[in-house]
């Protein structure tokens, strides 16, 4: 089950949700969550990368591949943002657990 952590820009101010945890959206939905949160590039990139897995393995690795980004892509996509310039906001405790999940400091 993924963890809702918000996230506001220290610049602009701009609010946004992110995740961190296993991917229910991604594993039903491929990578159709990725572009609908505005990642474009992963979209793509995750489109041709399953494209050419499935080519090779008759269409079984891309179905496999998808089932292994759900594990990675929230904690990905909450990194992606946070290196862009967003910050962790809530309690102490709750922006702890979100940067020792996502592997920042």
């Amino acid at each position: 089950m993924a963890t809702t952590i918000h996230l506001v820009h220290r610049d602009s101010g701009l609010r946004k949700v992110a995740y961190y945890g296993f991917s229910w959206t991604t594993f039903f939905f491929g990578l159709f969550p990725a572009l609908f949160r505005g990642d474009f590039l992963t979209f793509i990139g995750g489109c041709i990368v399953v494209l050419l897995i499935g080519v090779v393995t008759v269409g079984v690795g891309a179905w496999i591949a998808v089932v292994v980004w759900a594990f990675f892509y929230n904690k990905y996509h909450a990194r992606r943002l946070i290196e862009r310039g967003y910050v962790i906001v809530g309690s102490d405790d709750e922006i702890a657990r979100a940067q020792a999940a996502i592997g920042i400091s």
